[in-house]
Order: C-alpha cells, then sequence, then structure tokens
C-alpha cells in the first residue's frame, strides 16, 4: 500500500475542513445522505486475491446474488492498495466518490476524522442485524475509542510466519524458527544457491509499517504515546525498525531486491521456490492460485524476542489485521448501502467471501464453519485472539504509515544498494518522518 505525500496532505486538509464541515463521497449534496438513485450502488472494493481479475470474478457472483435478492444493482470496481488510500482521500476531498467501500481496518480513525464516513451508531447497527453479532477485537480497529465505528469489519486477518516444507525438509530444518535468533540462524543455512530464507515487500509502505510495529512492541516501544503524540525515534522503535532493515543490510537473508516489492511479489517468490518464508496475512488462497498445493507449505506463529513466547506485551507478534465496509454519507442510495453492507456481513456470506480469501469471518456465527479450523486458519484465529495489537487508532494513522513506512523503505533501498544502515541513521530518517507530522 503505498502512500505519497499528497495523501498525508490530502487528510490534513481533510481533517482541518472537517472542524466546520464534514468532507463528502458519493455525490456532492449536503452531506446527510439520501434515496435519490436507490436501484443503483457504487462499491470500492480491496484487492485481496491474487489480482484484480481473481476479485471481480470472485464478488461478481455474490453481487449477482445481491441485485436478485434486492433489485439493487452494484457496479464494482477493485482498487489496488497501492491506490485505494490516495482514492479515498481525493473522493473525502471532492465529495465524489463511492456508496460503499473497503478499507483498510488501520485508516479507520483517520478517515473516521475527515467526517466523511457514516457513523455506526446503534440504530445503524440494528438495520445489519446489531453490533453483537461481530467480534470485539474487530469492532474495537474500527475507528477511535469513545465513538461510534466508522465502518464495519468484513474480513478479519492476522500475520502468520509461512514456510516452504520442501525447502525446510531439503535444508534439514526440523522444525520452523519460533525466536528472531533462530530466524538468522535457519536463514543463513537457507539462503545459499541463488535462494533466499524470508521474503520481504520494502516497498510497501503499510507492509513495512505491520512488521515494525509488532517489532517496536516486542521492544517494548510504541511509534505514539498515550496522548497520541509521535515517538518515532525513541530508542525501542529505532531498534526495532533496524532489526527489520538488518535481516536484509546485516543477516542477509531477504534478496536486496525485494527492497522494490510492493505488488505481493514476494508471495510469488514463494510460490516458485525462491524464497523459504514470508510473513503474511491469510497467504493460503494466494499460494494455491500461484500453482501450490495443500500441504507444500506449513504455518507457524511469527517468532518473537529469545525466551519469549506468543501473548501481550513483548510477545505481541501480529498487528489486528482486516478490511472493514465503511459507507459515505451522503450516498444518493443509503437505504441501499445499509442493505448491501447487512449482505455483506450476513452469516452465509460472510462463510463464502472468507473462505475464498482464506481470512477469518469478524462475525460470530460464521467461525463455526469446518472451513475455518484449518491449519493455517487455526494459527491465524488464535493469533488474532492472543497475540495481537491493533496499530494506533489515532487520527493521524494515515500519515503515520506514510511517513514511517517511507523511511523504512529508504533504509531498505540503502541496504539493497550496500550502504550503511546504522543506528543513527535509522534514528535519522525516523526523526525526520516525526518532523513531517508535526509540519
Amino acid at each position: 500500500m503505498r502512500r505519497t505525500r499528497a495523501a498525508a496532505a490530502a487528510v490534513t486538509a481533510c481533517l482541518l475542513a472537517a472542524g466546520a464541515t464534514a468532507c463528502g463521497g458519493g455525490t456532492a449534496d449536503n452531506g446527510g445522505g439520501s434515496n435519490a438513485a436507490p436501484k443503483e450502488l457504487t462499491y470500492w472494493a480491496s484487492n485481496q486475491g491474487p489480482d484484480l481479475a481473481a476479485d471481480q470474478a470472485a464478488l461478481g457472483p455474490e453481487l449477482k446474488k445481491f441485485e436478485e435478492q434486492t433489485g439493487i444493482k452494484v457496479k464494482l470496481e477493485v482498487v489496488p492498495w497501492s491506490d485505494l488510500l490516495n482514492r479515498i482521500l481525493a473522493a473525502t476531498a471532492s465529495g465524489q466518490g463511492p456508496d460503499v467501500l473497503n478499507i483498510g481496518n488501520t485508516w479507520s480513525a483517520s478517515l473516521q476524522a475527515t467526517g466523511a464516513l457514516l457513523p455506526w451508531d446503534a440504530e445503524n447497527f440494528d438495520a445489519i442485524g446489531g453490533k453483537d453479532r461481530f467480534v470485539e477485537s474487530a469492532i474495537g480497529s474500527a475507528g477511535a475509542a469513545g465513538q461510534d465505528p466508522a465502518a464495519v469489519p468484513l474480513y478479519s486477518m492476522s500475520y502468520a510466519l509461512y514456510y516452504n516444507k520442501k525447502m525446510f525438509q531439503e535444508a534439514g530444518i526440523a522444525k520452523p524458527p519460533a525466536t528472531w535468533d533462530e530466524m538468522v540462524k535457519v536463514g543463513r543455512s537457507l539462503s545459499k544457491e541463488g535462494k533466499w530464507a524470508l521474503g520481504a515487500e520494502g516497498g510497501n509502505l503499510a507492509n513495512n509499517i505491520h512488521q515494525v510495529f509488532v517489532l517496536a512492541k516486542q521492544h517494548g516501544a510504541d511509534f505514539f504515546d498515550a496522548a497520541g503524540k509521535p515517538t518515532f525515534d525513541s530508542p525501542g522503535a529505532v531498534d526495532a525498525v533496524k532489526q527489520y532493515v538488518d535481516l536484509m543490510a546485516k543477516d542477509r537473508i531477504i534478496a536486496p531486491g525485494n527492497a522494490e516489492y510492493a505488488q505481493n511479489q514476494s508471495l510469488q517468490d514463494f510460490a516458485s521456490g525462491k524464497t523459504a518464508m514470508v510473513l503474511w496475512q491469510s497467504a493460503a488462497s494466494s499460494f494455491k492460485s500461484h500453482g501450490m498445493k495443500e500441504g507444500d507449505w506449513g504455518v507457524a506463529p511469527v517468532p518473537v524476542p529469545a525466551g519469549g513466547a506468543p501473548g501481550t506485551g513483548r510477545g505481541t507478534n501480529s498487528m489486528v489485521a482486516g478490511i472493514n465496509l465503511a459507507v459515505f454519507k451522503n450516498t444518493d442510495n443509503m437505504d441501499g448501502s445499509l442493505k448491501f453492507v447487512k449482505f455483506m456481513t450476513g452469516d452465509e456470506e460472510q462463510k463464502i467471501l472468507n473462505k475464498t480469501y482464506g481470512s477469518i469471518p469478524p462475525v460470530k456465527a460464521a467461525q463455526s464453519d469446518p472451513a475455518f479450523a484449518t491449519e493455517d486458519l487455526t494459527v491465524l484465529r488464535t493469533t488474532l485472539g492472543t497475540s495481537a495489537a491493533p496499530l494506533p487508532q489515532v487520527p493521524q494513522e494515515s500519515q503515520f504509515e506514510t511517513a514511517v513506512g517511507t523511511a523504512v523503505k529508504e533504509l531498505f533501498a540503502d541496504a539493497a544498494a550496500g550502504r550503511p544502515v546504522t543506528t543513527e541513521s535509522v534514528k535519522a530518517k525516523l526523526t525526520k518522518a516525526q518532523q513531517q507530522m508535526a509540519s
């Protein structure tokens, strides 16, 4: 999910405007919503599958089903993650956007602060079956604490360590690494003859943030203090970023070319046997699309520091990942939008969609389906329930992803080029990112 400085500027402008009037989406009306176009909806879906065409194929029949049930036609656009936030910010600034859209759950508080999204108060939740249908942790990542959520959970995920069983067997490695020390040791034995131990997406700002956020937790640090003030260059945060980049720069278990990856190329490398491990959210469907079969890969919790185990605090090994479904407040079809959200979060549709994408239903009743008891989903669900932490639900979260994610991207570029990555250079990058947030 690459972002530009323009994205940060756009959200800042919209946040300032929100103090006086809500930034909008849908159509340019008074921002209060209407039902002027009751027979059609526009839906921006995020790219959840291996490519945009796969999402079109997966969602098409479901949207047709909704049309048959309600008479409402849904115009679908699948938006790449690299473009999605910028598209949403442009829509909030211009007042021209979709009726319903997917958002990364980490953006919830930032987009909530624009005033563009429909608040999910008790009345709106009642219209889709009630708030208590959803897993509490998923609702907790749908907006700032103390406010009505800005979106509704659609897909829930967490990170896991995926490993290639054949490559491990050929290298004589009996089990996946449980600690970072083991990761480096195992990784060095796997990184040879043109193959590498671990894949990464060094050019993907959001993925960078997800990884260093977890490592910061393991170092006892956060990127924001309790008052919501950025603490990007604190010692723990610096150590976390350096540890991640050092997997390429010092430990040499990530290929230098991964510094430029931003479009899921690390998943393709894993599936083709070029890399033995990858840290990812709900990757099974993507592996299958690239020709792997069930049993070709194993799944384990993301490593933690030596002497620890997955849990809370320093045992955190994932961010609370997921996709939320939001409605622009000034949609031309408020009634239809609520019906669409109800359809997409219904028990049966949740089973269908989350099976398709290898994710976990945030709707409690749907989780009982045996399809969600597979090895990888069991690891993901356990992680989500016991050792995952939500990214900061602060208005500046999307700017944080841009600023710090870019800093990590630049450090990976240094590592790939053979330039030294030192504690001082990491701190300088993070200090600059923190200053960008204040400007």
